[in-house]
Formats: C-alpha cells, sequence, structure tokens
C-alpha cells in the first residue's frame, strides 16, 4: 500500500494538466506526480526542474538522459524509477533511432559494444554519484572532462540528482507502479531480476 494515495487523474484541473504534459513523456501520468499533487506547488517546482535538467542543449540527448538516470536508481535501489527509465529510455530511443538493444543491454553498459567511451564515462559517473556517499574520484572526473564539456556535464549531474529526489520519494511513498510502466520492466528488466517489489500495485 502506498503510504499516500495518488489523486485520480481527473479530480482537478492540475491533475489534468500535468496529465497532458506526462502524457507526451511516458503515455501517463505518473502516480508520484499525482501523490505531490496533493501540494500542487511540489509538483509545479518539480516538473519545472524536470523541464530545466530533460532539455537537450548539448550532445546529451534524450534517450542517454533516461539511462543515466536508470543507472542513478539503480544504485538507489528504486524499482519504480528503474521502470519509468528504461520505459522513457526506449520511448526516446526510438524517436532518435537508437538501438533498442541498448535497453538489455545497459545493465552492462561497461562491457557492450552497443556504448561509446563517452557514454560509458556518463553512465559510470551516474552509478558514483548516485551512491551515499557520492563516489565520484579525480579519476572518473577526469574521464568524464575528456569527453563531454562543462555545460553537458551539468546536465549529467542535473539528471542524476533530479532521481535523487525521485528515488527517495517513491521508495519513501511506496508509489504504485503503473501498468504500463510495469510491464516494460517485466520486458527490458526481468532477465536481470528486476521485479515491482514494493511497489506492485495493490
Amino acid at each position: 500500500m502506498p503510504l499516500v494515495a495518488p489523486l485520480p487523474q481527473q479530480s482537478s484541473p492540475e491533475t489534468v494538466e500535468f496529465a497532458q504534459l506526462f502524457n507526451q513523456t511516458l503515455g501517463f501520468v505518473p502516480n508520484s506526480v499525482l501523490t505531490m499533487l496533493r501540494r500542487p506547488e511540489i509538483a509545479r517546482a518539480f516538473t519545472a526542474l524536470n523541464r530545466a535538467v530533460m532539455t537537450n542543449q548539448g550532445r546529451v540527448g534524450s534517450e542517454l538522459k533516461r539511462l543515466i538516470a536508470h543507472v542513478a536508481s539503480n544504485a538507489a535501489g528504486c524499482r519504480y524509477c528503474q521502470a519509468h527509465t528504461i520505459r522513457a529510455a526506449a520511448r526516446y530511443g526510438a524517436q532518435e533511432g537508437a538501438d533498442p538493444a541498448r535497453l538489455a543491454a545497459v545493465w552492462d553498459y561497461r562491457h557492450s559494444a552497443l556504448f561509446s567511451d563517452a557514454e560509458r564515462a556518463a553512465l559510470d559517473f551516474a552509478l558514483a554519484a548516485a551512491q551515499q556517499p557520492a563516489a565520484v574520484d579525480d579519476a572518473l572526473a577526469e574521464r568524464l572532462r575528456a569527453h563531454w564539456d562543462e555545460g553537458e556535464i551539468v546536465e549529467i549531474a542535473g539528471v542524476v540528482a533530479l532521481f535523487g529526489f525521485l528515488n527517495r520519494w517513491n521508495d519513501a511513498m511506496g508509489t504504485t507502479l503503473e501498468e504500463a510502466a510495469r510491464a516494460d520492466g517485466e520486458r527490458w528488466l526481468s532477465a536481470q531480476g528486476w521485479n515491482s517489489g514494493q511497489h506492485a500495485a495493490p
């Protein structure tokens, strides 16, 4: 059972507005946002940060940003966000012409030929930065700087930080995973042992 139940999608003008926004990204409005909407200013602030972080201003594309978020969420242990990020990576990857095999291979990105050295550096940063305490050392920082400019590094760090908030929100709240996200989690992640855990529908 979630700690706080999400609002129904059609319960207020705010929920309708957010449904329109997130339908573009995920195909549904997340239960996490519907829960935040019990205090609309939290939902609005989160959404503004989400837009700022996920807007591409350099070479860090939409699919890669979602894979960075996925690796960070895996490090944090949030199965809700793992399912959401793999679903979003699939959707944006299809738009960008990315090989869908990258979705299953992201758990082995260090050895997979589907990832470039630049992407491996970004994903290693996500893994290290999402740990508590963060494990970003000088060697990793130099690898990151070798492939990405300072603005792009800010974008990458922004993704990790954004999902640090979401990982804690959803695990603390026990947010129920939506059916579409659960199906994508099972499709792409079950071979690595993923399941809905505490986020399974009651």
